[in-house]
């Protein structure tokens, strides 16, 4: 199977909670298509570069997915339809890590 790192981002006007139950519901969507999901991470809510569909902020979550190509295409395919995602992106890896992301990493940093 393959290794993948998944983001997607959620309507601002949804509370963080909601977002945590949205990523409950993908990871056991997967469970049950045959995928792992290793690490799921909330980077919280967070200004867009540019406004998307009139929205200006947005729910970050990661999920780090070991699974095959199939449930990763249905995964997509429900997330085009749906209200709550405004965008998503997945990204083919060689090794998934369970480290902390650069994202995560940063809150306890000063520049």
């Amino acid at each position: 199977m393959a290794y993948y790192e998944h983001v997607l981002i959620s309507r601002p006007d949804i509370s963080p909670a909601q977002v945590e139950s949205l990523t409950e519901e993908l990871t056991e969507f997967l469970q049950k298509n045959g995928a792992k999901v290793g690490k799921t991470e909330y980077w919280g809510l967070r200004n867009l570069s540019y406004p998307i569909n009139k929205q200006r902020k947005g729910h970050y979550s990661l999920l780090n997915i070991d699974g095959p190509a199939e449930a990763i295409a249905e995964l997509e395919r429900r997330q085009r339809i749906s209200d709550d995602v405004i965008r998503y992106m997945t990204v083919k890896v060689d090794v998934l890590d369970d480290e902390p992301s650069a994202m995560m990493g940063r809150k306890g940093r000063k520049d």
